[in-house]
Parts: C-alpha cells; structure tokens; sequence
C-alpha cells in the first residue's frame, strides 16, 4: 500500500507579496497577470523599487506545486515534495515551512550553497496577481532531487508546469513522469501559469509526453494550449492531453471532467482582494479530495469553496489551523 497519497515535483521559491498600482505596474514595465523570470541584476532593483512605493503585505514559502501539496497535508493528506533550496537562510525558512505543514521532503538532506529563488508578487487594485520570479538554485533542481522510493511509494505523482523553463528541471520532471508510468502511478500535471504555454508550449509538450492522468489548467491556459479559440472547444480538446482533466474558471468556478462525465460547479460570490494561489489552493483542496475518494464533483466543490475564501486575503496559502476550519465547514454544507 502507498505510503504518500501525493508526491509533488517543482520549484521552491520564497513569494514576497506586495501591493501596488496599475500606474506602478506600468513604470516598472511588467507584463501583468504573468509569470516572468528575471535576473539577479534584475531582481535587485526591482526589489528596491517596490520597496520603496509598494506596500509589503507578505512573505512565505511558494511554488505552484509547493502550494497546492502544503494545502492537501494542511486537510490530511500524506505528502511528499521534491526541490531545491540553497544553504541560506531563505532555504532554512523554506525547509521549516514544509516541516510545519507536515510535508516530507527531500530537503532532510543536505543543502548546497547558492541562492535560494525567489518571486515578486505584485498584486493589483482588481486582485490580480503578476509576478517576477529568480530562479536560484531551483533552477538547478535535477534528476538527482527525485527521492524513487518516495515516488514509488506514492497513489499520484504531481508536475508543476514551471519546471518547463529549465532544462535541468524539465529533464527531472520528465524523468519522474517515466518513473511514475513504470511503477502504475497516476500522473497529474499542472500547466501553472498562462506563460508557462504561450512562451514555453514545446518544453511543456516534452513534460506531457504521451499524455498524462490528470491536467490542471484554467480558461486561458486551456485555450492557449489547444488553439481553440472558444473555451468549449479547448475543453473539449483537453481530453487529447489527458484521461481525466480539471479546467478553473475564476469567478465561474470550474469544469471537471473524470474520464467520463463532466461537472460544472459554481464560483463563490466573494470580496476578492488576492488572486495570488488561488488555482494552486484548488488543486491541493481538490487532490485532497481523491484520496479520500470522494470523486470529481465533490473534489472540484472543495476547491471552489477553499480558493474562494483564499482571494479574500493576501498571500498563496492559508493559515495551518484555517484549514480544518474550512474542511468542517464545507462538511456541514454538503
């Protein structure tokens, strides 16, 4: 029998959150609503300009795949992730996170020197997030990360689309979905962010492979992806990429679809201040909810009630205690 219900593969990087205005946004020559890497030249004066007229809301330990497996261990699942931080003090801040959420991970080990990555998130009036992300010693993450025995000992292995920007780290993503396929281990993917397929959709394709078991993704990634310029089509198209598939649609809520039948469920009506996470909170919620087997609508249900009470704070993730409040609540409304 497994001892993990999930085993996550992706970048470990340090979110510092601030608050800023389109007018800003605009000065300092971001692409909003994307992910942009940036270097460390880069990430220094962009640091000291929003420092000087953003407003810091938050700092804490991120990463697409990292958010979404420290949501499901928050809700009980057994969780394990593989990446890589430097032997600074940003890594020991990481490393205890993880170890607080529950997460077991490959960073027990020893740490090497270097830098550990870091991403600016810059969040709007509207809640959108854009950020700019240093790679670090994530950018090194390889083959060498992936833990077998953990992976092996797993139900699912989780992707995070990010790693499509580094050789290195694409090569070991790659490489765990091989690892995965010949142990009968599901495979899941999440395209993270609209960039990841408008700028890195060949590398993302060597990831897929031949397909994968579960892909995460929302409208605009979906459309990106398969071509299609209605979100029907792309939904439809989806499943040419994976068996089983989970489509979020913001304030519409989301569209899954479990390989035979598909479920529209409806958003939140919220006051939304942070879009930060939110599609990493409904996955982890949603993860959560297989491995207890509760099936795709009462899965994707979870993730629309937990992402919508995210948005209505800064930053990705919830407080620890949070989340068996949420559980309970969504419990009782069943």
């Amino acid at each position: 029998m497994a001892h993990f219900d999930l085993y996550g593969l992706g970048n470990a990087l340090v979110d510092t959150e601030y608050h800023i205005s389109d007018e800003l946004l605009v000065g300092l020559g971001v692409e909003k609503g994307m992910m942009t890497l940036i270097d460390d030249a880069q990430l220094a004066v962009l640091e000291e300009q929003l420092r000087n007229q953003g407003e810091l809301k938050k700092q804490a330990s991120g990463g697409s795949a990292a958010n979404s497996l420290i949501a499901a261990a928050n809700f009980g699942a057994k969780v394990f992730y593989s990446c890589k931080v430097a032997d600074d003090e940003l890594g020991a801040f990481y490393h205890q996170d993880l170890v607080d959420s529950g997460v077991a991970t490959n960073l027990d080990q020893i740490r090497e020197p270097g830098t550990t990555g870091r991403c600016l998130v810059m969040v709007t009036d509207d809640a959108e997030r854009t950020m700019n992300t240093f790679l670090g010693i994530t950018g090194d993450l390889g083959a060498h990360e992936i833990d077998e025995n953990a992976l092996k000992a797993s139900r699912m292995l989780y992707i995070e689309g990010y790693l499509a920007s580094s050789d290195k780290a694409r090569e070991a993503a790659i490489r765990a979905h091989q690892i995965a396929k010949e142990a009968g281990i599901q495979v899941a993917l999440t395209f993270s962010d609209p960039a990841m397929v408008t700028y890195f959709k060949d590398q993302v394709s060597e990831m897929v492979g031949d397909g994968v078991d579960l892909l995460f993704c929302n409208e605009q990634e979906a459309m990106t992806w398969t071509g299609e310029e209605s979100i029907e089509s792309a939904l439809t198209a989806l499943s040419n990429t994976a068996t089983q598939w989970v489509c979020t649609r913001g304030k519409d809520g989301a569209t899954v679809f479990d390989g035979t039948q598909r479920f529209d469920i409806p958003g939140r009506v919220v006051t939304s201040v942070d879009t930060n996470g939110a599609g990493d909170m409904f996955a982890g919620a949603f993860l959560y909810g297989l491995s207890n087997d509760w099936g795709f609508e009462k899965s994707a249900r979870f993730g629309v009630h937990t992402s919508g009470y995210l948005i209505t704070q800064y930053g990705p993730r919830v407080a620890v205690a949070n989340h068996a409040v949420l559980l309970e609540e969504f419990e009782a409304n069943c």
